[in-house]
């Protein structure tokens, strides 16, 4: 990728529909619906490890008490969020937090681009809910062993933290 070429990562895009089942278009048109139907406090924006949170106890006992809303996708990478984001998930809500936990499908990709894709998800929800707070989790390790995987993950979670301390109302939490 040279440097005019666009970041695949920070270029929204909608996820192939490799089931042909329309199932993620299916989930964000249902988040879109959820967005104008409810009011939460607590927004989680992310892949499997956000989606995966509804089916523990510490969602029912911690996060929803907060009118948290879950808009978690299993396999998405940033550049899925970012399309959901800009296609009307957050048009019709204004939570005071939005927690987003994105980047380890972010496959083939340098710890550079997915640094841009997540940025670009945090600009995204910045311009549409100001008055937000936002929290960027950073990217679990990959494998037990030191790894090619876990190696990019820590850099993404190094950039972002970088990224992040220029913006007052951005925090990253790291494993």
């Amino acid at each position: 990728m040279s440097a005019g070429d666009p970041n695949p990562a920070a270029t929204p895009t909608p996820c192939e529909d490799t089931q042909g089942d329309g199932r993620w278009m299916s989930m964000h048109n249902r988040f879109v619906s959820d967005s104008k139907d409810k009011e939460p406090d607590v927004l989680f924006v992310g892949d499997s490890l956000v989606q995966l949170l509804h089916q523990f106890g510490v969602w029912r006992e911690l996060f929803s008490p907060l009118h948290a809303l879950n808009f978690g996708v299993g396999g998405d990478a940033t550049q899925h969020v970012l399309w959901r984001l800009t296609n009307g998930e957050l048009d019709h809500i204004s939570p005071k937090v939005v927690v987003l936990w994105v980047g380890t499908n972010n496959h083939g990709q340098t710890a550079e681009q997915i640094c841009g894709g997540i940025m670009a998800i945090v600009q995204v929800i910045k311009n549409k809910l100001p008055q937000a707070h936002t929290l960027v989790l950073g990217i679990l390790p990959r494998g037990k062993l030191p790894n090619r995987l876990r190696e990019r993950n820590g850099q993404v979670n190094m950039l972002v933290q970088e990224a992040v301390a220029s913006h007052c109302v951005i925090s990253l939490c790291t494993p």
